[in-house]
């Protein structure tokens, strides 16, 4: 008989709800899943493996093609509909992406630190004056993000809620198609309401400078620069939220690390544990996505045109050629060869701004509130296993 094709996404270990699912350990460097559809891209777990296929640009990460493993109908749907840059394959992708590029240059990074380091220290005031136990997760780590994003953007934090619901639904599995063509519908009509309004009154945030440099020259359209605001802030404050509640409670389970990253006045050392967390929880589930475009061999199987290939960056991230003792957390590891933010040319943007606000999140939090701890019991908080981006629903702490 046939070995059965295991489906994918697969569970995460039920000894460690940080760990990836135990299964990715026991299939080959590349083999056959099973995803939504039924169809079987072939999925691959070797660090090295990823990494060159990642560089490859005979896989085309454009979700257009046949072929192509979307993570679900829901989200093939919205992204014909509103097609962003990390969709595309170059040259178009890289053209749009050098459009963004200056506003996340480690230098606008560094200029944009004490705006965020008041951001952080003034939501630590507010759960410091306020009641306790209180919910991290709402009063810190959705926060954080979402005004630093606002801000870059140029999206009035106001309207916050909107944008929150909205993203959460496009990065739930269990969204129906129909909710997730409305949910993206709705951002992309307020967002287009923003573009009109930039063209009205300049303004210098990143949309503002799209609307300013590239619309006039044609060289984008209000439907690509609001396609472009869309991931930008899905992108801006879910995966960095998650990383800062997850973190947390890693930490917390971790007491020695997290001394350390408390009493320390070295930011070579937060940089660092930066770079491991990032490594250690892999807080983007699904893998990442492309399709060949022409038969190429992989490790010794040949991928044939039109197959999809999913590459399972949890492990890659935990490869014990790459990060001995993988499954343990160490603050002191050298780590910043993962690939949490991806590989290649389609390597996340967005990183130097995450990298940034975690460093800044994980050396002001537990310095000032150094007695920090669960509210409930490890066993009690809710895991996000239901989205493609990992984490906890809430985080209850006291001090």
């Amino acid at each position: 008989m046939p070995e059965a094709i295991p489906a994918f996404p697969m569970a995460r270990a039920a000894r460690c709800p940080f760990d990836p699912s135990p299964q990715l350990r026991e299939v080959g460097p590349i083999s056959r899943v099973r995803i939504w559809d039924g169809s079987t891209p072939w999925l691959v777990t070797d660090y090295d493996v990823q990494r060159a296929v990642l560089a490859d640009q005979r896989f085309s990460a454009d979700s257009s093609k046949p072929g192509y493993p979307a993570q679900t109908e829901a989200i093939l749907v919205q992204r014909e509909k509103a097609k962003s840059f990390i969709s595309m394959d170059d040259p178009e992708h890289d053209k749009q992406r050098r459009m963004l590029t200056r506003n996340f240059t480690v230098k606008r990074m560094e200029e944009m630190r004490p705006r965020v380091q008041q951001i952080v220290d003034g939501l630590v005031d507010d759960m410091l004056a306020g009641p306790q136990p209180v919910d991290l997760v709402t009063a810190f780590a959705l926060p954080v993000p979402s005004l630093v994003i606002c801000d870059l953007l140029g999206v009035p934090y106001s309207v916050h809620d909107f944008f929150q619901a909205r993203s959460t639904k496009l990065v739930t599995r269990n969204t129906t198609t129909d909710e997730a063509i409305k949910a993206g519908d709705e951002l992309k009509a307020y967002l287009l309401e923003l573009v009109a309004a930039k063209e009205e009154q300049p303004a210098d945030d990143m949309i503002g400078r799209l609307v300013t440099d590239q619309l006039p020259a044609g060289e984008l359209t209000r439907e690509e620069i609001a396609a472009m605001a869309v991931l930008m802030l899905s992108a801006g404050h879910e995966t960095t939220a998650n990383m800062i509640a997850l973190g947390t409670l890693a930490l917390l389970r971790n007491p020695a690390q997290l001394a350390e990253i408390r009493d320390t006045d070295d930011p070579k050392v937060i940089a660092n544990a930066v770079e491991e967390l990032l490594r250690y929880l892999n807080i983007t589930t699904g893998g990442r996505r492309r399709v060949a475009t022409e038969d190429i061999e992989v490790t010794g199987q040949f991928v044939r045109a039109g197959e999809g290939i999913i590459l399972a960056n949890e492990a890659g991230n935990r490869a014990e050629s790459q990060f001995p003792e993988p499954d343990r957390l160490d603050i002191h590891r050298q780590a910043r060869h993962h690939i949490a933010f991806g590989y290649g040319v389609h390597q996340c943007l967005g990183q130097p701004l995450a990298r940034m606000e975690l460093q800044v999140v994980y050396s002001t939090l537990y310095r000032r509130i150094p007695t920090l701890e669960l509210a409930i019991p490890f066993e009690d908080v809710p895991f996000k296993h239901g989205n493609f981006v990992y984490g906890v629903h809430s985080l209850p702490v006291t001090w």
